[in-house]
């Protein structure tokens, strides 16, 4: 068990990084199937992009103060997506373990003087938009069990599921998590009206998960949906909201189908993100960990750390 302090265990503010993954096609040109980053880390020019990518964000946590939780680029890492394009599970295990042996190289080199976490991230077994089935709890255990293990036995700090869009899914994460003794987050996805992809409110997804789960996750987050999509549905006070650790919104206000076919960028408006940051966090006690997801880059991050730390 690492004794390592967690965000929801400080007062510190973490930042994390935006939208790698739009930044990478969008920004630098890259051709990713299945918005899979993790390919690119096997060219020499994916590896120079990556650390392109992360120095200023390491930069923006040591100017502003703030911890700073580092991601591996596993999102997509998972044996379904692996298979999509052509990855065995023993190709699958060395990139998750060189995932983390990067970051912890990044953490070296660039995080002097920072509190730097990594984070072993995983995503969704299907698509992080529209689950067209939805596993058992027991199912989602033995499915994600293989990745979570080899994230855990290389070292992260804590593992987070990002773009979750279903509750058994969610549980079947947690219980894979807690097995391993590793601090474990689940990040929701949701519409424009605020609800996950499957219809469940997110005060009942939260509560369902905490009730099922062997082991209550440290805390959540909401990722991949702009503050407009969600903001209405945490009134003030609530204790279950007390539960949401962080946010990484996008910068878009489009809904996830019109994403889907979205061939430019929608990078939205970094100045009225970060304001909307400071209005999450008054109904969002928790909210440690902020950073960007889709459409997001630098520049958001730099506003929402202005309105954070002012």
């Amino acid at each position: 068990m690492t004794s390592t302090i967690l965000p929801h265990q400080s007062d510190q503010l973490f930042l994390t990084d935006a939208g790698l993954e739009t930044w990478l096609v969008f920004e630098k040109g890259f051709d990713m199937p299945c918005f899979a980053a993790y390919p690119l880390a096997q060219q020499e020019v994916g590896r120079a992009a990556f650390k392109e990518y992360f120095a200023p964000i390491f930069e923006l946590a040591r100017q502003n103060g703030t911890g700073f939780l580092l991601d591996t680029y596993t999102w997509r890492a998972n044996p379904d997506w692996g298979q999509e394009l052509g990855h065995d599970l023993d190709h699958l295990r060395h990139v998750n373990c060189q995932a983390v042996q990067d970051a912890k190289e990044l953490r070296r080199t660039l995080g002097h003087g920072l509190n730097v976490l990594i984070n072993g991230i995983i995503g969704p077994r299907g698509d992080g938009y529209d689950p067209k089935s939805i596993m058992t709890i027991e199912e989602a255990q033995a499915y994600h069990g293989f990745q979570v293990g080899v994230l855990a036995h290389a070292g992260v700090d804590m593992i987070s599921a990002l773009t979750l869009t279903n509750v058994p899914e969610a549980v079947g994460v947690a219980n894979a998590v807690a097995e391993l003794g590793v601090p474990c987050v689940i990040s929701f996805t949701v519409e424009t009206d605020g609800r996950l992809p499957t219809g469940e409110m997110l005060q009942d997804a939260i509560t369902q998960v905490d009730t099922a789960a062997t082991t209550k996750p440290a805390y959540y987050m909401v990722n991949c949906a702009h503050p407009d999509h969600f903001r209405t549905m945490i009134p003030e006070g609530s204790d279950w909201a007390q539960r949401i650790g962080g946010v990484r919104a996008n910068a878009s206000r489009m809904s996830h189908a019109e994403l889907d076919c979205c061939e430019t960028l929608d990078d939205g408006d970094p100045v009225e993100l970060g304001a909307q940051y400071a209005q999450l966090r008054q109904l969002l006690p928790g909210m440690r960990v902020v950073g960007g997801c889709c459409g997001t880059d630098h520049r958001h991050l730099a506003q929402i750390c202005a309105a954070l730390t002012r």
